[in-house]
């Protein structure tokens, strides 16, 4: 198996070296670079071409959120994994419609840093259900949906069969996979297929952006 190429960007040196020595004693994890700031991180991915950036999101001068749209505008393709300090936190919700993969706290365990990088790296999004839930609970009603702008809700919606439309109001809820299988008496490989439908009908970049899309139409409030 390849090893994850991973950019650290973050303006504090000291956290810097606290994830690289994490991250270098895993087996499946390069530290390929760093940077300090948003300019930087922009430079060095088009560079380096990681396969996740790990990306603080406040950082003085072009912070996470503009950064990561930069660098989704250039490469729709890149992973970009948000740093943030607390679950609760509006712009880690603006750095998700700029084009992230997900976010995580700083003070994560390891294991998860590192499933993190994982899932992100294979294309997932990711966000904790507790924490989409009370991200999108304060967030998502203050700003307009994802995907999707120029088309109304009820045809955006008319395109999923009514099961997919289950899968959605679900994952709006912050339910993972193998949740909304149980929930729906279905095996998660049919859940897995149903979220790729929506995401493909909706134009959607991950699961995320559908969650963000629910409550930008009222599916969800």
């Amino acid at each position: 198996m390849s090893r994850i190429r991973v950019l650290l960007v973050d303006d504090q040196a000291l956290i810097r070296a606290g994830f690289r020595m994490i991250l270098e004693e895993t087996d499946e994890i390069d530290i390929v670079g760093e940077a300090q700031d948003g300019v930087e991180a922009v430079r060095l991915s088009a560079e380096l071409n990681p396969d996740v950036i790990l990306m603080d999101i406040r950082m003085p001068g072009l912070d996470g959120i503009e950064a990561t749209r930069q660098i989704m505008t250039r490469d729709a393709s890149a992973r970009v994994l948000v740093l943030t300090t607390f679950d609760l936190d509006e712009y880690a919700f603006s750095a998700l419609r700029a084009g992230a993969s997900g976010f995580i706290l700083k003070d994560v365990m390891v294991d998860e840093l590192e499933r993190a990088i994982r899932s992100v790296a294979s294309g997932d999004a990711v966000v904790s259900p507790r924490a989409t839930r009370s991200l999108l609970d304060v967030c998502a009603p203050r700003l307009p949906a994802v995907g999707g702008e120029t088309v109304s809700a009820d045809a955006a919606l008319g395109q999923l069969t009514p099961r997919e439309r289950e899968v959605l109001l679900a994952m709006a809820t912050g339910l993972s996979n193998t949740e909304i299988a149980d929930r729906l008496v279905v095996a998660e490989v049919t859940v897995k297929t149903h979220v790729g439908n929506i995401l493909t009908k909706l134009d959607l970049r991950n699961r995320v952006h559908a969650v963000i899309f629910a409550y930008g139409v009222g599916l969800v409030r």
